[in-house]
């Protein structure tokens, strides 16, 4: 395919510009372009700017069907702030376990052990074993019995709260301008985009509600807790026949953690077919890029945000590093949050910490 030619040497462009280091200094482009919010000189845009016009050429060598436009997306430092000092859904868990008057003192032993554990990461730097279940089993039992609308609200209520590490930004803000151009820009040329995400499927479809995201709940994924009728109680769903005034509630009981592979499984059996463009930022993508690239019969590819920004954003150098490299490796597109977006949340918003 020409395309793969052309990716060859935009790729040969784009890992001599990092090793010569040169970072962008470019003007923001003209605000009708699509991604006017990206600096000119970015090869990472570039490169999906061509493909875009290669694979949406009909008649052309790489041409896709708008039905087999299919772009995934991970949601934590992909689109949305991935910690402040923690995921969103950690963050949240603490505050239900922690701090919320309304269940502080309804909290089992096991949530709040798991609550204070986040606070050891947090604040100390701490690494806990299989936290990552941890969390998702007491997310499905601390709001177990909710409504899904419930559910929502509360989520819509913690959003509204200051984001603790930035002034001008609450917790449902945190969504990162470029990226939401590149949402934009993929619909408009006829994708279908889906959010992937290890997070809660309720909750990232929380912080998606009433965003400037402008994705519906059928297309964000994540990870999964169990869903039963009001009036279920501890009958198993192939002997319950949902009734009129049944509602549907928070089942309590976790079921599976949406990262790594996982994310490949879930990707077939729920969309049905393999997308084409990937959007991730860390090893937790990783199957999900490779999946999107390898062997597939449509042109392909797969960015990875690198978070090399620490004035504008909670950045980790080493963490960038270790991800241009994997990106060398792998041919995965590495984006620059530094070097290749004139801004991050907007003009209104700051890093605390900058100015430390």
């Amino acid at each position: 395919m020409k395309f793969k030619a052309l990716r060859t040497i935009l790729c040969l462009a784009l890992c001599l510009t990092l090793a010569l280091g040169v970072a962008s200094a470019a003007e923001t482009a003209a605000s009708e372009e699509p991604l006017s919010l990206w600096t000119t000189d970015s090869v990472a845009k570039e490169m999906l700017v061509t493909y875009i016009q290669a694979v949406t050429e009909e008649g052309g060598e790489d041409y896709i069907p708008p039905i087999d436009r299919i772009a995934v997306f991970d949601l934590d430092g992909t689109l949305f702030c991935e910690t402040d000092p923690n995921y969103f859904d950690y963050t949240l868990l603490v505050y239900r376990v922690l701090e919320d008057p309304d269940y502080k003192d309804k909290a089992s032993d096991f949530e709040r052990e798991t609550a204070l554990k986040i606070v050891g990461q947090n604040n100390y730097g701490l690494s806990f074993s299989g936290l990552e279940v941890d969390h998702g089993k007491c997310i499905a039992s601390a709001f177990a019995g909710m409504t899904i609308d419930e559910f929502n609200a509360y989520i819509q209520e913690f959003k509204k709260l200051p984001m603790p590490g930035y002034d001008g930004m609450n917790r449902g803000g945190g969504w990162y301008l470029p990226m939401l151009q590149v949402v934009d820009y993929l619909k408009d040329n006829g994708f279908t985009v889906y959010v992937v995400s290890g997070t809660d499927r309720f909750i990232v479809r929380g912080i998606a509600y009433d965003s400037p995201l402008g994705i519906p709940p059928r297309q964000i994924i994540g990870s999964d807790e169990t869903v039963v009728a009001s009036k279920q109680g501890d009958t198993n769903g192939l002997n319950y026949v949902f009734v009129e005034d049944d509602v549907l509630i928070l089942g309590g009981e976790f079921v599976v953690k949406n990262l790594k592979m996982n994310k490949v499984s879930v990707i077939i059996q729920e969309i049905g077919q393999r997308p084409v463009l990937s959007f991730g930022n860390s090893t937790g993508d990783a199957s999900m890029a490779e999946y999107v690239t390898s062997n597939n019969p449509y042109a392909s590819m797969a960015f990875m945000l690198c978070c090399d920004d620490t004035v504008r954003e909670n950045g980790n150098q080493d963490k960038a590093d270790k991800m241009f490299t994997l990106c060398e490796t792998f041919g995965w597109v590495p984006i620059s949050m530094r070097d290749d977006w004139t801004t991050i949340y907007g003009d209104g918003v700051t890093r605390k910490a900058a100015a430390d």
